[in-house]
C-alpha cells in the first residue's frame, strides 16, 4: 500500500464526517470516500491490494455471531471477542446482552446510544425496559428519568418512573401511584418505596387503603384484604371488623348498619365489595340484600352497575332461573356483551322464543350485529311466525364470514361470502423489503437457529409498520413459506381480518393431502383443525402440553402412534410435521368413526373429549343448532364453530377463492338427530 494512501486514510480518521459513516459495511465505506474524492478510485485500491480491515473490520460469520450470542446470554459477556460479532447483522443481540449485563453501572448515556442504534429492532425497548428497572432497584431515580420515554409499560417500571418522578413533579407522580395503588391485587416489590411515599406525604391515607382493601374484597384476595385491614387508623376500627363479619359469614350483611367507616364514608365501596363477593357463592341472597340496600341509600351508577352486573352473570351461570324476571329488567344497564349472551343461551336452551328476541334486540350494537346472533334471532322469529322478518335476519347473517352465516346462506340458498380482499406486489417490491433491516435480521436469526427471536424481531417490526408497509411484510412472509409468521402477522397487524391468502395459507398442504387421503379425512378439516390449534406453528405447545401443528397430548400421540406401527413419537418426533399431521389425522378419523361421519361431534370430541360429547350427546335437545350452541364449554363451542368455518375458507382458496360446491355441513349433518343415536355402538 502506498504512503500517501496510508496517510490519506489516516488524516480521514480525524475527520468528522467518517464518524457518519462509521457503521457502514467495508464496501459501502470505500464507496462513500471514493466519491467524497478524499481517497483515489476504487481501480486504484483494488489495484494496490488495499485490505477491507484498512477501514475495520471484516462482517463476522454466523458460527461465530451465533457462539457469542450464546456466550453473552449465559450472562458471560467477559470472555467475547468483539471480532466474533462486530459488523453482522444481528450484532446489536450480542450488544444488547453486554450492555444489560453492565447495568446499573452503565451511564444513561450509552443505553440511549444503543436505544438510537437499534430504534427499529425490538432490543431498543428492551434495553429500556431493562434500565429502568436495574435503575430503580439501584435507586438511581434520575438515571430512570434520563432513560424513560414517558410513561413506560409494566406496572413495576411504572412504579420506579413514578418513584423518579416525585422529585420533578410531585401531581404527576401522585396521580400515577394512587392509580397503581387502587388496584384489588398484590404490586410488585417495585412499588413498594413509592407507596411508602405517598403514605408519608398523605396521598395515600385510611380513605385509599380501605377503598383498596374492597377491591382485594372482590376480588377474592383474602391475604391483601386481611393486611390492608391491618394499616386503617383507629376511626375505621368498625368498618373493618364488619368487613371481617361479612366475609366469613355473608349473612351478617343484613346486621352490620348502614354507616361503614367515619360519617359513613365507607359505605358504598363496602356495600359494593359485600355484594360482589356474595354474588359468586349465592346469587339470590345477593339480590335478596341488593333490593333491600338499594331502596335504603344511594349507589352510583357506576357502583349499581356493578353490583347488578355480578348479581346477572353469576345467577345466569349456575341458571338460577327464579331470577329472570328480575334479571330481564336489570340487563339494559349493562355493557358487558357476556351477560347478553349468556342470557340468549339460557333462552335457547329453555326454547323460550320471545325471550330470544327480545334479549338480542337490546344486545350491544356490536354483539347483536354478529352473525351468530342474527341467526338465532332469525330462528326465534321463524319459530313464532314471522317469516318475513326472518328471512332479513338470516340475509344479515349469511353476509358474514362465519359458521352461523354460512349455515344462514343455505337456509336462504344463496353463495357464501367470504368478504375477502387480496393484495398483489412486484418482484421489485418484494426485492426492496428483503433488504428492510427488520427482515434481513429476521433471515439472520432463522439462520443460526434463534426462531424465538426471529419471532419477537419480526412481530415487533409489523406493529411499527404502516398499513400497507405490514401488508408488504405479509406478502414477504407468504412468498418465503413462512406460515407462522405470517398468520401471526395478520393477527398482530389492525387491517388483516380479510386478507385470507396470508390468513389461511397452504401450509404443509402435501403432507394434509397425503395423510388425509390415507385416513380418507377430508384435508380440509385437517387443515381447519391445524390452523385453529397451533396457527401452523409446528413446535406449539400449549399449557396442558399438548404439541405440534395438530396439538397432539402425550398420551394421545403414544397411543395412536402405536395404533399406526411407528411407536410413541417422544416430546420431539410429535413435533416433526408429517409425523404430528398422520397421528392427528388418524385421531380425527377415529372420532369421525365413532360419530357415524359427523365432524359436528367429532370435532368437539377433538377438543373436549370423546366422554364429554358423549355425555352432551345423551342429554342433546336434538338440531345440530341446538347441539352446538349447548356445548357448555365456551372454548369448545368456539372450536367447533371456527374449524368448520375454517374448512370452508380452505377450500374455497383450493377452488380459486370460489364457494361453488362448498357446504360447511353435509345433509347428514344438517338433518340427523343430536343425540345418542349418534354414536356408533362399539
Amino acid at each position: 500500500m502506498s504512503v500517501a494512501l496510508l496517510r490519506s486514510i489516516e488524516k480521514l480518521r480525524s475527520i468528522e464526517k467518517l464518524r457518519s459513516i462509521e457503521k457502514l459495511r467495508p464496501f459501502e465505506k470505500l464507496c462513500r470516500l471514493v466519491r467524497s474524492h478524499r481517497l483515489p478510485s476504487l481501480a486504484t485500491i483494488a489495484a494496490l491490494s488495499l485490505p477491507m480491515l484498512a477501514f475495520g473490520p471484516a462482517q463476522a460469520s454466523d458460527s461465530s455471531l451465533s457462539a457469542a450470542l450464546d456466550t453473552v446470554r449465559r450472562g458471560d459477556t467477559q470472555h467475547v471477542n468483539p471480532a466474533d460479532y462486530r459488523g453482522h447483522e444481528l450484532s446489536g443481540y450480542v450488544e444488547y446482552y453486554i450492555l444489560r449485563e453492565r447495568l446499573p453501572n452503565a451511564s444513561p448515556r450509552e443505553v440511549l446510544d444503543y436505544i438510537a442504534a437499534n430504534a427499529d429492532a425490538p432490543m431498543g425497548d428492551w434495553m429500556r425496559e431493562q434500565a429502568i428497572l436495574r435503575y430503580g432497584r439501584a435507586g438511581r431515580y434520575d438515571d430512570v428519568l434520563a432513560v424513560a420515554a414517558g410513561e413506560p409499560k409494566s406496572t413495576a417500571e411504572q412504579c420506579y418512573y413514578y418513584t423518579a418522578l416525585m422529585s420533578q413533579d410531585p401531581v404527576a407522580a401522585a396521580t400515577g401511584g394512587r392509580r397503581l395503588w387502587r388496584v384489588g391485587s398484590s404490586q410488585p416489590d417495585a412499588c413498594n418505596s413509592l407507596f411508602s411515599t405517598l403514605r408519608n406525604r398523605g396521598e395515600i391515607g385510611d380513605m385509599e387503603i380501605w377503598q383498596r382493601m374492597m377491591l382485594a374484597w372482590e376480588a377474592g384476595e383474602d391475604g391483601l384484604a386481611s393486611y390492608l385491614g391491618r394499616q386503617m387508623g383507629p376511626s375505621w376500627g368498625s368498618a373493618v371488623a364488619a368487613q371481617r363479619s361479612v366475609a366469613a359469614n355473608p349473612a351478617a350483611l343484613s346486621s352490620v348498619g348502614q354507616c361503614i367507616g367515619p360519617n359513613c364514608a365507607g359505605n358504598e365501596s363496602f356495600f359494593t365489595a359485600a355484594l360482589r363477593s356474595s354474588a359468586r357463592s349465592s346469587s339470590q341472597a345477593a339480590l335478596n340484600s341488593w333490593q333491600q340496600l338499594a331502596s335504603a341509600q344511594p349507589f352510583s351508577m357506576d357502583a349499581t352497575r356493578d353490583i347488578e352486573h355480578d348479581i346477572i352473570y353469576w345467577g345466569l351461570r349456575r341458571d338460577q332461573r327464579q331470577m329472570l324476571s328480575w334479571i330481564d329488567t336489570a340487563l339494559p344497564r349493562q355493557t358487558d356483551p357476556e351477560v347478553y349472551e349468556l342470557r340468549a343461551r339460557l333462552a335457547i336452551r329453555d326454547a323460550d322464543w320471545s325471550a330470544v328476541e327480545n334479549t338480542i334486540n337490546i344486545m350491544p350494537a356490536e354483539t347483536q350485529g354478529k352473525a351468530r346472533w342474527q341467526y338465532w334471532l332469525a330462528r326465534a322469529l321463524e319459530i313464532r311466525g314471522q317469516t318475513s322478518a326472518a328471512q332479513t335476519a338470516f340475509a344479515r347473517a349469511a353476509g358474514q364470514r362465519d359458521f352461523f352465516g354460512f349455515v344462514a346462506a343455505d337456509r336462504l340458498g344463496q353463495a357464501y361470502n367470504l368478504n375477502m380482499d387480496t393484495s398483489t406486489f412486484s418482484d421489485a417490491q418484494r426485492a426492496e423489503v428483503s433488504n428492510w433491516p427488520t427482515v434481513r435480521r429476521t433471515e439472520a436469526l432463522q439462520r443460526i437457529g434463534q426462531d424465538g427471536l426471529a419471532y419477537l424481531e419480526w412481530i415487533h417490526a409489523v406493529k411499527a409498520a404502516t398499513p400497507n408497509d405490514a401488508r408488504r411484510l405479509a406478502d414477504y412472509a407468504h412468498q418465503r413459506g413462512w406460515y407462522m409468521l405470517l398468520i401471526q402477522t395478520t393477527i398482530a397487524a389492525d387491517d388483516m381480518l380479510n386478507s385470507l391468502q396470508w390468513r389461511f395459507p397452504e401450509a404443509y398442504r402435501d403432507d394434509f393431502m397425503r395423510w388425509g387421503e390415507a385416513n380418507r379425512v377430508d384435508p380440509y378439516l385437517l387443515m381447519g383443525i391445524a390452523r385453529r390449534e397451533s396457527a401452523f406453528n409446528p413446535r406449539a405447545e400449549s399449557p396442558a402440553g399438548a404439541r405440534g401443528l395438530m396439538q397432539l397430548m402425550p398420551g394421545t400421540a403414544s397411543l395412536v402412534g402405536r395404533q399406526v406401527g411407528i411407536g410413541d413419537p417422544g416430546p420431539y418426533g410429535v413435533l416433526e410435521p408429517a409425523t404430528n399431521i398422520r397421528l392427528g389425522s388418524t385421531y380425527i378419523r377415529d372420532m369421525i368413526n365413532r360419530y357415524d361421519g359427523n365432524r359436528i361431534a367429532a370435532a368437539a370430541a377433538y377438543n373436549a373429549g370423546p366422554q364429554r360429547v358423549d355425555q352432551w350427546l345423551a342429554r342433546s335437545p336434538g338440531e345440530f343448532d341446538l347441539f352446538v350452541e349447548h356445548i357448555p364449554f365456551k372454548e369448545t363451542r368456539r372450536y367447533v364453530r371456527a374449524v368448520l368455518e375454517y374448512r370452508v375458507v380452505f377450500e374455497s382458496l383450493a377452488n380459486g377463492g370460489s364457494t361453488q360446491g362448498v357446504s360447511v355441513l353435509t345433509p347428514a349433518e344438517r338433518d340427523h338427530r343430536y343425540d345418542a343415536s349418534l354414536l356408533v355402538r362399539r
